[in-house]
């Protein structure tokens, strides 16, 4: 069975602007004024449990589930730390952690063990029928990048030349082994 998988980046918050390691902080005014201008949606889905991730599920009108298969990648030390910060204490550790998809200096999550763990529940969400076989999801950027490596087949060390945006949808389409992106589409209405 084909299963269409919609991921949906968080709206900004203060940790996207600031290049911060999720620090458990809610969106700011910007990202509140862009979901009063998003497309609205409805229906359940799940979502990575960080508050910026459960505020724009809310805000599009969505009654979300927090999935720990769907978790933003876990940064140990790191965690509300900026990188520009983490970089003046330890550059040699940035540098690994950016160059090695399997290094985790921080004491978190490698960015391969990330793309494994999400490849998986994205390959199992295929055998399921879900909600006649489309999912939502509203998920930390890291999230759809590793889907988008693995949907790809693409080497980990493609994470990191994935660009996503706030509030944009990522489609997935197909089934284990075998999935179709529509990337980057913006929930924002023009003009917003």
């Amino acid at each position: 069975m084909t299963v269409r998988v919609t991921l949906i980046s968080p709206a900004m918050s203060v940790a996207l602007r600031d290049a911060r390691f999720d620090d458990g902080l809610p969106l700011d005014p910007a990202g509140f004024a862009s979901l009063e201008r998003a497309e609205r949606m409805s229906g359940r889905a799940h979502v990575s449990d960080s508050a910026r991730c459960h505020a724009t599920a809310k805000g599009l009108g969505l009654d979300a589930e927090a999935l720990p298969a769907l978790a933003g990648c876990a940064m140990g030390r790191w965690r509300g730390l900026r990188l520009d910060e983490v970089a003046a204490a330890d550059q040699a550790a940035v540098t690994s952690w950016l160059t090695d998809p399997g290094s985790a200096p921080h004491g978190g999550e490698s960015l391969r063990d990330l793309r494994i763990r999400v490849g998986a529940w994205l390959d199992a969400s295929a055998d399921r029928d879900g909600d006649g076989g489309r999912l939502l999801c509203v998920v930390e950027p890291d999230v759809v990048r590793a889907a988008l490596v693995h949907a790809l087949s693409a080497p980990d060390s493609a994470f990191w030349r994935l660009d996503v945006r706030p509030l944009t949808a990522t489609g997935l389409s197909g089934r284990a082994g075998r999935w179709n992106v529509q990337a980057g589409r913006s929930l924002v209405a023009p003009g917003g």
